[in-house]
């Protein structure tokens, strides 16, 4: 081989050297060093993280009748990238989901792949959109299962079970409280997507399970409920009370049976509810309780060995000057035991009995009696009341608080007075869930019933429970709470008005009776209270004309259950759940407002009318 070609063959052998030298460098570029960055690019264009979303849990009552649940229905969400015909999917998808062209056309322009074209779609209108799009071969539009929030009954229990949002968090009530247990935890898959835009399932990747959520059992009873909804709504339509709110607890464990607030709103329409028909006004209202927080002075006094409950006190003849101001009582009355200041509520004699303590063990006992703090309900936005310390009262506060002025209380905090006197001294924390329980029923966690201290002595507490039988009589301020057949124990209470912007609005009061029934052994403690209550004399707004009336009329109802837990061991009759008949609704669980109801499985007359019913 001549020079010249073996020159040739090494410059050619050099050149092929030096190619695939460069393709060999590329090739290793592309596969090991950008690996990972053209692998992510690709399974962005090509792999979808698809979340499988929990389904949110049941709220039960104590009876285990459904309060919310959910109904499946489907999201319509489009893939602006594997969008084959815009015009054609525009009109069509816009025809069957009722929602204008020129809208959805915006939203399949604006930029992003994941769109959401409507959510809380029929399974019956997706299941037709989507049989549509693949007759007409049109890509891009997807559908997730999801579900909506429905509840049975109504506004019943509306500030208690709350409501959840479009994302299905928990913004009132229970709802937001027990918001951890109820969401549950989403799971997701990796799925593989051709050029169709359809799933190549065998290349499906890491997968994980949602895990629902779990079921809240509350210790609400609906059929106590439902006695308190249509007290509370005789009460707005006899009185027109701005406000009104009816608590009924279980003193010796603090369970909370029923509670109902006016105004209120409809769950399943709370979009059109006014911000203030959502306020749970039995925790985030305060008031100045009146009368019925004489039972505070009374305890301390006779708790403190101050003063025996046949201790005479002298009450002035009804007018009494003390600081520079004078103090009235609604009768003149001049030597009154502390059993008969209860009895007559006499505010002179309640002022005297704070004075036998002195400012600070008297401020003690408010404290101790759970005033001035939350009392720790599993509800969201409870207040804490206002109690002023006692260097910051004036010369007359040692007189006015004690007949419950100058100190703002929930009632929830006086219901939980009063059944600190029913249960012997404890103070106990209310509570409105009793369990939280999987689908199948496991106990996740159950709540048992939480005395935070003795506040006063089960002596005591007797005493005062005596005294509170005379106020349910016709010696006392509160005959027209009386029961036939069972003995009642009570308070009392009118307060005049707070205006917000100082003072009190003059004719405007809050009238409200708290007790507990059976006097002997206290099964249910109660507290009626009226907001500007309309009377037809200004002489008949008084807690025991207006709200101790109320309160007889619901232990009247509430009565045939105790004697039927005398006789059978049982405190209520079972019902079965139905199921709605009609409406939006129809095929859902109801609870106490469904005609269709049937009586299952008790020995009890305790059927509802159908008024009541409804």
């Amino acid at each position: 081989m001549n020079p010249n070609s073996r020159s040739r063959c090494v410059l050619v052998c050099t050149a092929f050297i030096g190619l695939f030298s460069i393709f060999s460098y590329r090739l290793i570029y592309l596969q090991a060093i950008k690996h990972d960055e053209y692998a992510g690019l690709a399974a962005e264009k090509h792999v979808y993280k698809q979340i499988i979303y929990a389904e949110r849990g049941t709220i039960l009552d104590a009876n285990s009748e459904i309060l919310a649940h959910n109904i499946p229905v489907e999201t319509v969400v489009a893939d602006a990238t594997h969008l084959n015909n815009r015009e054609a999917t525009v009109d069509l998808v816009s025809n069957e989901l009722g929602i204008p062209s020129t809208e959805l056309a915006e939203k399949l322009n604006s930029g992003r792949r994941y769109i959401v074209i409507k959510r809380e779609v029929s399974e019956h209108t997706a299941t037709t959109l989507r049989e549509k799009l693949r007759a007409g071969n049109l890509r891009g539009i997807y559908f997730e299962h999801d579900a909506t929030r429905i509840y049975p009954n109504g506004s019943m229990l509306c500030h208690v079970i709350g409501f959840t949002d479009f994302d299905h968090q928990g913004i009132q009530g229970v709802e937001a409280s027990m918001e951890e247990y109820l969401h549950g935890q989403d799971g997701y898959r990796f799925i593989e997507h051709n050029r169709a835009g359809q799933e190549i399932v065998p290349y499906r990747g890491q997968e994980r399970a949602p895990r629902d959520g779990y079921q809240i059992h509350l210790t609400v009873d609906l059929g106590l409920q439902n006695i308190v909804e249509n007290e509370i709504d005789a009460a707005m339509q006899e009185y027109s009370p701005q406000k009104a709110t009816i608590i009924l607890m279980r003193p010796q464990t603090g369970e909370i049976l029923a509670m109902a607030n006016r105004p209120h709103f409809d769950l399943n329409l709370r979009s059109e509810a006014k911000a203030d028909q959502m306020k749970n006004r039995a925790i985030i209202d305060m008031m100045e309780p009146g009368s019925t927080f004489k039972i505070v002075a009374a305890a301390a006094a006779l708790n403190e060995r101050k003063l025996r409950p046949d201790s005479s006190i002298f009450c002035e003849n009804g007018l009494w000057k003390f600081g520079g101001a004078a103090l009235h009582d609604h009768r003149a009355f001049s030597y009154l035991s502390v059993r008969e200041i209860l009895i007559k509520s006499s505010n002179i004699g309640a002022a005297k009995l704070a004075l036998t303590v002195g400012e600070q063990k008297f401020y003690e006992y408010i404290r101790r009696f759970g005033f001035g703090e939350r009392t720790g309900i599993e509800l969201p936005g409870e207040i804490n009341g206002l109690i002023r310390p006692p260097q910051s009262w004036s010369k007359i506060s040692i007189t006015r608080i004690p007949m419950g002025h100058e100190i703002g209380v929930t009632p929830l905090q006086m219901t939980v007075a009063m059944a600190t006197i029913a249960n012997g001294g404890k103070l106990i924390m209310p509570r409105i869930v009793k369990s939280i329980t999987t689908l199948e029923g496991k106990t996740v966690s159950s709540l048992s019933p939480m005395v935070l201290r003795q506040v006063i002595s089960s002596e005591t507490a007797r005493e005062i429970g005596d005294a509170l039988r005379g106020v349910v009589s016709d010696n006392g301020t509160a005959a027209a709470a009386a029961v036939p057949g069972f003995i009642i124990a009570g308070k009392t209470g009118t307060a005049q008005k707070v205006n917000p912007r100082g003072g009190y609005d003059e004719g405007k009061y809050v009238v409200s009776f708290a007790g507990y029934l059976p006097a002997d052994h206290p099964e249910f403690v109660g507290l009626v209270m009226l907001d500007d209550a309309h009377t037809s004399k200004p002489e008949l707004n008084y807690g025991g004309l207006v709200a101790g009336p109320k309160a007889s009329c619901s232990s009247r109802l509430f009565s045939p259950r105790l004697r039927f837990a005398k006789s059978s061991g049982q405190l209520i009759a079972r019902w079965r759940t139905s199921r709605m008949t009609h409406g939006a609704c129809k095929g859902t669980p109801c609870s106490w407002r469904c005609e269709a109801r049937k009586l299952t499985d008790t020995n009890s007359t305790l059927k509802p009318s159908t008024k009541a019913h409804r």
